[in-house]
């Protein structure tokens, strides 16, 4: 499978990933080829294997719940690409009714 530029350009907008023009050339076939990677993987797949979630048994992995200090909040919105009154602003994705 091969991605056109406009492809990786539309994955990257998705994502929230600005590319430049070089990105894009260069992701192109470095993506086309992993997407070809994954497809093999699945024609490998025997057809009398059960599927599976984990390759090992799970056990009880959670652990206690304890307040520990955390990232000063200046800092955290200061990462974000946009902040307001001192919360992350994102945009709206449902409309208003009325």
């Amino acid at each position: 499978m091969s991605l056109s530029a406009d492809e990786v350009r539309h994955v990257a907008r998705l994502a929230r990933l600005a590319l430049t023009d070089d990105e894009v050339d260069a992701l192109a076939p470095q993506l086309s080829d992993i997407l070809a990677y994954a497809e093999q993987v699945g024609e490998v797949a025997a057809q009398d294997v059960e599927p599976t979630t984990h390759p090992f048994a799970l056990r009880d992995v959670s652990r206690p719940d304890e307040p520990r200090p955390s990232l000063p909040r200046e800092d955290v919105l200061a990462a974000a690409p946009h902040a307001e009154q001192d919360r992350f602003a994102v945009p709206r994705i449902v409309a208003e009714e009325g």
